[in-house]
């Protein structure tokens, strides 16, 4: 999954922010992960229902792209950014007189539509607190990946691009270890042992002819124990899971290289190329072909929500 994911854009963003200030930011379309270098501050995330404290080394994700609060105290009634905050040539944006807090992050945002079966079953804030040892490898990673990016030097985007990668990862890691029980989803699958081995086993061979029998036997369950459990967890069925996945794939392969639909279609499973496109146009809503051209404009990147976060 994350192998897909292939940011299309990101970059670094700094804020700073003293006295009293309440920051209200907009909707993004972005996935942002910051950690605070300096001072505390409250973070409030429609959706989530309480504010939640940070505190000097403190790390945090940002999944879903819904309105948030910046606060020094989460009773202030907040401003809006495009109000409150100035961008400085020194690239920080400030709210406020002094820098008694700063936070120093990443914000990402990723080609087609993969981004959303990782991170659609995740809550609106993932933390990582200071004292963990997580915190410190997502500190180091960013603390890296401002300097690549600052600095220019030769690879420096691509040691960047997977700096990146590193600071999702442990996070998403840290979510799972946290929690004794994942609500449905993707996530949810990875943590258990049955389901997670059919996960490997066909995103690690997506061209074998999989059935049901196949699948449960890799689980090591019956037939019906299996469909049960991997529809009740993943929300949908194996079979439908497998073609969803497949032309997720396809779609990545289509638009990263310069192979035929043809060669696709066999690289997934589909000895058929009639039948590959049915399947690819029910997931995607257009032909392998349209998908194609469609994504040729964008492969010099999107454009990412501002960074003033």
């Amino acid at each position: 999954m994350l192998g897909l994911l292939k940011p299309s854009a990101y970059g670094l963003h700094y804020f700073e922010a003293g006295r009293e200030w309440s920051v209200q930011f907009p909707a993004y379309r972005a996935v942002k992960f910051d950690a605070v270098r300096k001072g505390e501050c409250w973070l409030m995330v429609d959706g989530m229902p309480e504010p939640h404290r940070l505190v000097e080394g403190d790390c945090f994700l940002l999944t879903n792209g819904h309105p948030f609060v910046l606060a020094s105290d989460p009773t202030l009634p907040p401003r809006d950014a495009s109000e409150a905050l100035v961008r400085h040539e020194d690239g920080v944006t400030r709210c406020g007189a002094g820098g008694e807090c700063l936070l120093v992050g990443v914000h990402y945002a990723f080609s087609g539509d993969h981004a959303g079966l990782l991170f659609g079953s995740l809550p609106p804030v993932v933390p990582a607190d200071a004292a963990s040892s997580e915190a410190a490898v997502l500190r180091w990673a960013l603390e890296l990946f401002a300097a690549e990016m600052r600095d220019g030097r030769p690879g420096g985007q691509l040691a960047a691009e997977h700096l990146a990668h590193i600071m999702l990862i442990q996070t998403l890691r840290l979510h799972m270890a946290s929690r004794e029980t994942l609500p449905m989803g993707w996530l949810a699958a990875l943590g258990d042992a049955q389901l997670s081995a059919v996960l490997g086993a066909l995103h690690g061979d997506i061209r074998r002819r999989w059935t049901l029998d196949s699948m449960a036997r890799t689980a090591g369950m019956s037939r019906s124990a299996f469909a049960e459990k991997f529809r009740r967890v993943l929300g949908s069925t194996p079979a439908d899971y497998l073609t969803r996945w497949r032309m997720q794939v396809a779609g990545d392969r289509l638009c990263g290289s310069d192979r035929t639909v043809a060669m696709v279609a066999d690289e997934v499973g589909y000895e058929s190329e009639a039948a590959f496109s049915t399947a690819f146009k029910r997931v995607h809503g257009r032909s392998p072909r349209a998908h194609r051209q469609a994504a040729q404009p964008a492969l010099g990147g999107q454009d990412v929500a501002p960074a003033e976060s």
